[in-house]
C-alpha cells in the first residue's frame, strides 16, 4: 500500500510519498528541519526522526530517498538539508558517525528547476542551503554532460524540471522534462506505482506583458502525482503539490487549463505557499476591509474530486491577521473540500496543537484515507460502484 506523509513544520514544507512497489520507493518533497527539531524542544515533531521510521537503507546500512524534489530554494523549504543529507559523490560519503549522530541520508536522484532559481538577487538572497543544493544540482547535470553514455549512478542522477531560457537545456533532453509532459521514471526506472505531470514552472512567455507578470512569481514546482494504491489499481490518488506560487501562477493555469482541468484535479491538495492568501487574491488581507478572491484562481484551485482532502503545510491557523497562514484562505479551501465532500488539515494542528505529529494517509483503491478515523471514499460519495479508475493520463 502506498501512503503520503505531511510532517509538522511550521511554515514550511517537507512531504514524503512512498509508493507500493517492492522497494517502497521514496520521493521526499522539500525539508524545513528547523534548529527547534533538531533540539528536541518541547512541541516541536523530531522531523528526521520520523522521516528516518519511514525510508529504507541500503546495502551499505545507509539511508536515503530514490528522490529529493525541490520545489523553489526558500529556507522554508530546504533548511537542514546539508546538515541531515549527504551532497556530493557517493565516493566521499561518510560512513563514520559519530557519537549519538545518523549518518546522513542518501539523495539517489535529484528533481529541481533550474527557472526556480532565477529570483535570486540582491534583495532575494539564496540561504547557505539554497546554495548547496543548486551546487549539488549543477554538479549532477555536469555529471550527466560529460558521461559518454547519458547513463548515471545512483547519488548522481538528476532530473530538470522545466526548459530554462536561452537554450540551456536543449542538449539535456534525456534528463529534461517539460511542461504539460506527462512522466514515469523515478531514479532512473520507469515505475508502473506512479505517473507524474509537470505543471509549472511556467516557461518563458512570447507575450512580453504576461512574461513581466509572470517572471517575479515564476518561483514554483508545481506537479500532479497519481499515485498507485498496488498493481491493479493505479491512479488511486491524485496528489497536487503547489510550492509557493501565487495567484498570477494560478489565474494563467486556469486560463489555459480551464477547458480541460485534468490535470489540476486532485484527491489530495497541499494548499500553496503555506495557505496564504496571496495564493487566491491580488489583494491584501490585513490591510484591505473587503478582500477579493480572484475566481479563476479559485477555479484553478477547486478541481477537487469526490471526497477531496486539503491540507495546509502551515503554523496553526489563527482568526487573526496573518498571513500566512491566513484565515480567509483556510475559509476557501474549506468550502472547496466540503462542496466536495472531502475534509482540512493543518499540519500544526495534527492530532492537535500541543504536539502536532505527521499527517499521514494511506493509499487504497478508494483513494486517501484520513487518518484515525474511517471515512467514505469519494466512490461511495459519488454513489459510483466501481473497482478501479480509468487512466487519466495518454
Amino acid at each position: 500500500m502506498a501512503d503520503i506523509t505531511f510532517f509538522p513544520v511550521g511554515n514550511g514544507g517537507m512531504s514524503l510519498i512512498r509508493l507500493s512497489d517492492g522497494n517502497k520507493t521514496s520521493i521526499l518533497i522539500d525539508v524545513n528541519i528547523r534548529t527547534a527539531a533538531d533540539d528536541n524542544e518541547e512541541g516541536t515533531c523530531d522531523v528526521t526522526k520520523e522521516l528516518r521510521k519511514k525510508i529504507r537503507k541500503d546495502d551499505n546500512e545507509r539511508p536515503y530517498v530514490d528522490v529529493f524534489l525541490l520545489t523553489h530554494p526558500d529556507k522554508d523549504h530546504c533548511t537542514g538539508l546539508t546538515k541531515h543529507f549527504h551532497l556530493g559523490s557517493l565516493d566521499e560519503y561518510d560512513d563514520e558517525s559519530g557519537d549519538g549522530e545518523d549518518l546522513k541520508i542518501i539523495i539517489k536522484e535529484l528533481w529541481s528547476s533550474p527557472m526556480i532559481f532565477r529570483r535570486a538577487s540582491k534583495n532575494n538572497a539564496l540561504c547557505a542551503d539554497a546554495k548547496e543544493f543548486n551546487k549539488e544540482a549543477k554538479r549532477r547535470v555536469k555529471q550527466f554532460e560529460e558521461s559518454k553514455d547519458g547513463k548515471l549512478e545512483e547519488g548522481d542522477r538528476v532530473k530538470i524540471l522545466g526548459e530554462d531560457v536561452d537554450g540551456k537545456t536543449d542538449k539535456l533532453e534525456e534528463i529534461l522534462v517539460k511542461v504539460d509532459e506527462v512522466f514515469q521514471k523515478v531514479n532512473g526506472q520507469e515505475n508502473e506505482h506512479i505517473e507524474m505531470c509537470l505543471i509549472g514552472p511556467l516557461s518563458k512567455q512570447e507575450d512580453e506583458e504576461r512574461e513581466n507578470v509572470l517572471n517575479s512569481n515564476r518561483s514554483s514546482v508545481i506537479i500532479q502525482f497519481s499515485v498507485a494504491a498496488d498493481k491493479n489499481n493505479k491512479n488511486s490518488c491524485l496528489f497536487l503539490t503547489c510550492g509557493d506560487a501565487k495567484v498570477t501562477i494560478w489565474e494563467y493555469l486556469w486560463d489555459i487549463h480551464k477547458n480541460n482541468p485534468k490535470s489540476l484535479e486532485y484527491d489530495l491538495l497541499q494548499v500553496p505557499h503555506h495557505c496564504s492568501w496571496h495564493s487566491l487574491s491580488h489583494d491584501s488581507w490585513a490591510e484591505n476591509h473587503d478582500p477579493k478572491v480572484s475566481s479563476d484562481a479559485k477555479n484553478a484551485l477547486s478541481q477537487a474530486l469526490n471526497g477531496a482532502i486539503i491540507v495546509s503545510s502551515s503554523d496553526s491557523i489563527k482568526d487573526d491577521d496573518n498571513d500566512p497562514p491566513c484565515i480567509g484562505a483556510k475559509r476557501e479551501y474549506e468550502s472547496i473540500s466540503e462542496e466536495a465532500g472531502g475534509s482540512f488539515y493543518c499540519t500544526e494542528e495534527y492530532p492537535d496543537e500541543e504536539k502536532p505529529m505527521p499527517l499521514e494517509f494511506k493509499i487504497t483503491k478508494e483513494g486517501p484515507q484520513p487518518p484515525a478515523k474511517k471515512s467514505r471514499s469519494r466512490l461511495e460519495i459519488a454513489g459510483i460502484a466501481t473497482a478501479s479508475r480509468p487512466q487519466l493520463h495518454g
